[in-house]
């Protein structure tokens, strides 16, 4: 079981990146921390999802955006085994942390 950071990536442009994968048999409470460490506006989209290709029904955020410097963060997010946490970002920038705990 483990707590505290479980997941970072600084996603490169216009591409979905998995930070996350909960583990077979496990359930993770998790928040999501994503900053825009640029100076401009950067668009960003964030699933919960069964793959790294997320469906329109996984997302909870679809391009929302987050101002120069700025933070968007999600917190008590349930995820069930094997879930991943995807984020896409209309442009480099970005940095995310997916933190938490995990229980079997």
């Amino acid at each position: 079981m483990a707590t505290g950071i479980l997941g970072q990536a600084a996603p490169a442009a216009t591409t979905n990146t998995v930070v996350y994968t909960v583990p077979a048999s496990t359930v993770t409470v998790a928040t999501i921390n994503i900053v825009n460490t640029t100076a401009l506006s950067i668009l960003v989209r964030l699933a919960i999802a069964s793959s790294g290709t997320p469906t329109t029904s996984e997302y909870i955020e679809y391009n929302t955006i987050i101002s120069a410097n700025g933070v968007l963060e999600r917190s008590g997010i349930v995820m069930n085994a094997t879930e991943a946490v995807v984020v896409f970002g209309s442009a480099a920038g970005l940095a995310v942390s997916v933190y938490g705990y995990e229980e079997v």
